[in-house]
């Protein structure tokens, strides 16, 4: 009895070997094309034009809502309806695009801080649909400043120079808060009297151009006779010096002086109207001269002091009267009191600004918890600098989940995987912005980073959500650690946004 050769596939070493070499042949295959779009599905290829391509590199991603739509395939320089080059992008978009309208606009932008970028699609509201081969002009793609870009603009000095800046900054604002406080809390009184003055400053009745052009004047006629005028303190100071020094000559004077007084005699009757203006003079001048009495003896050494210094001042007069001209120039350009108004309008506005965000600093302490952390945040050393620190997060596997990209809705635990509990409990969506610092009452209210874990708090949103997002919870969260219970006495303060001109007079 003979026996039938076995012909399973498993007999044969050689074709089983072949066959899971063309597996992984394919498998290799779809995941280096992954970038390209898959095979065998419809894809419709654009043409997207822009003025550079922005550091975008072949493979990057195209989004729409921040879902992946398409991929860049290539990247070429073109000359642009401008005569000038720049960058045409070859772009696949995933499914037919039957309804991608013409009007449809780009916009490239960063999709980390490490450089990578990423093509976002707005649709637009035209009737006509984009074909295979349609090119998007310069005019429907947005290039915003790239960060790159913005730190290109410092050469390597200065950029070591703002990193060294940044750590003392931090360093330096950590607890000095309350120096911090009393800043803030003396700003707005001094802001309340600088807008009377900057008024005042900017009004026409004021003349201020006249005051310049006045003082440019003086300066310019004293300029001549500034050595004359030294020359003469000196010498009237020796004068004065040399009659007190020698009382006995100075009694000889006086016994000798019965001619020069007989001729005074004489000629009083033609003096009597001038000596009468003088005595009216006199008489207007009396208080000015009995307080002036106690400071005479500073005023001599001031007049000491100034004699020298007007000697040197011929110079300083001639380097002042360019300053003077270009200071009449300002005076006189019609913007310069457009400029001073904008300062008042600027000075209006900020005071009530204060008023409403002070608290957050002065009752939460918000500022300060702030610049703490941030010398240790920004620490990370990388090859250019130092970078944000980043921990990656970790949660349980659920649809829109809040670890991952391409959510299309908020998370809302939906989708939840059992098996990934030890990563995390569902999550849901708490993102509550523009929380308050204080109640009405100006009692605290610092609700950042010490709420609890509420069930829903969503006035707007789908009953089915079960997230956060509201600004406000109701009631009081009360002061942070090292806050304060309400506002400091005496401090003016607002619970809402103020609008409109709030300077109090």
């Amino acid at each position: 009895m003979t026996r039938r050769p076995n012909s399973s596939l498993a007999s044969s070493p050689a074709l089983v070997g072949a066959v899971t070499v063309l597996v992984a042949v394919v498998a290799v295959f779809l995941a280096y094309n992954a970038n390209n779009g898959l095979p065998f599905t419809p894809a419709l290829d654009l043409r997207v034009r822009a003025e550079n391509s922005a550091a975008m590199t072949k493979g990057s991603e195209v989004r729409e809502g921040g879902v992946r739509i398409g991929v860049v395939r290539t990247i070429r320089t073109v000359r642009l309806a401008n005569g000038k080059a720049g960058a045409e992008l070859a772009v696949t978009i995933e499914g037919s695009g039957d309804d991608l309208p013409v009007d449809s606009s780009f916009t490239i932008r960063p999709r980390s801080p490490l450089g990578l970028k990423y093509l976002e699609l707005v649709r637009g509201s035209s009737d006509r649909a984009a074909r295979d081969g349609h090119v998007f002009g310069t005019d429907q793609t947005t290039i915003p400043v790239q960060i790159d870009d913005f730190a290109r603009t410092f050469d390597g000095r200065t950029r070591t120079a703002v990193q060294r800046n940044l750590q003392g900054f931090g360093n330096a604002l950590a607890g000095r808060g309350q120096s911090v406080n009393t800043t803030i809390d003396q700003l707005p009184p001094l802001l309340g009297h600088l807008a009377p003055v900057a008024r005042n400053l900017s009004d026409r009745r004021t003349r201020l151009g006249r005051l310049f052009r006045e003082v440019g004047r003086t300066a310019r006629v004293v300029a001549p006779v500034a050595a004359t005028q030294a020359d003469l303190f000196t010498r009237t100071a020796i004068t004065f010096e040399a009659l007190s020094a020698d009382t006995d000559a100075l009694k000889e004077t006086i016994s000798r002086s019965h001619e020069a007084f007989q001729a005074g005699i004489d000629s009083f009757p033609v003096q009597r109207p001038f000596l009468t203006d003088s005595a009216a003079l006199a008489r207007d001048t009396q208080p000015v001269a009995r307080d002036l009495r106690p400071a005479l003896p500073q005023i001599n050494d001031a007049i000491e002091t100034g004699i020298p210094v007007t000697r040197r001042s011929v110079r300083f007069y001639d380097d002042l009267e360019p300053a003077l001209v270009s200071l009449r120039e300002l005076a006189r350009d019609p913007a310069t009191g457009i400029a001073l108004r904008g300062l008042t309008a600027n000075v209006t506005t900020l005071q009530p600004q204060l008023r409403f965000l002070a608290p957050y600093q002065t009752v939460c302490n918000y500022w300060n918890y702030f610049f703490t952390f941030l010398g240790e945040h920004v620490s990370q050393r990388g090859p250019f600098g130092y970078s944000q620190r980043a921990a990656i997060k970790s949660t349980g596997q659920q649809s829109n989940n809040p670890s991952s990209m391409g959510a299309s809705e908020p998370g809302n635990g939906e989708g939840y995987a059992a098996a990934s509990a030890p990563r995390g409990a569902p999550a849901h969506f708490h993102g509550q912005s523009y929380t308050p610092a204080i109640g009405p009452g100006g009692e605290a209210d610092c609700e950042n980073g010490q709420r609890g874990y509420m069930r829903r708090l969503s006035r707007f949103s789908d009953p089915k959500y079960d997230i956060v997002s509201d600004p406000e919870t109701p009631g009081l969260s009360g002061p942070t650690y090292r806050g304060r219970p309400r506002v400091p006495r005496g401090q003016s303060f607002v619970y809402r946004p103020e609008t409109g001109a709030q300077v109090e007079r």
